[in-house]
């Protein structure tokens, strides 16, 4: 089974990472982009074959490791 998880930053939390590239893309000609969130994608190959098991353990992956859950949060996608 495979998992996806999205991770990003809060509501609220600066994203300076995202600002640096509104930035650059209003440089680069493309003046109606507003805002701009960056976050990242982790894909895992799960030898789980029952999904509430392998979404429990991905969860806590992401409590754990994968997200500072102060500042960050997550979606858990298993496909």
């Amino acid at each position: 089974m495979k998992a996806r998880v999205h991770v990003m930053l809060k509501t609220g939390v600066l994203d300076p990472q995202g600002e640096a590239v509104r930035h650059a893309l209003a440089a680069l000609g493309f003046d109606g982009v507003e805002a701009v969130r960056q976050g990242k994608v982790i894909e895992l190959d799960l030898a789980e074959t029952d999904r509430a098991a392998a979404e429990t353990a991905v969860r806590a992956m992401c409590e754990k490791l994968l997200a500072n859950t102060v500042i960050e949060r997550y979606e858990v996608e298993l496909v």
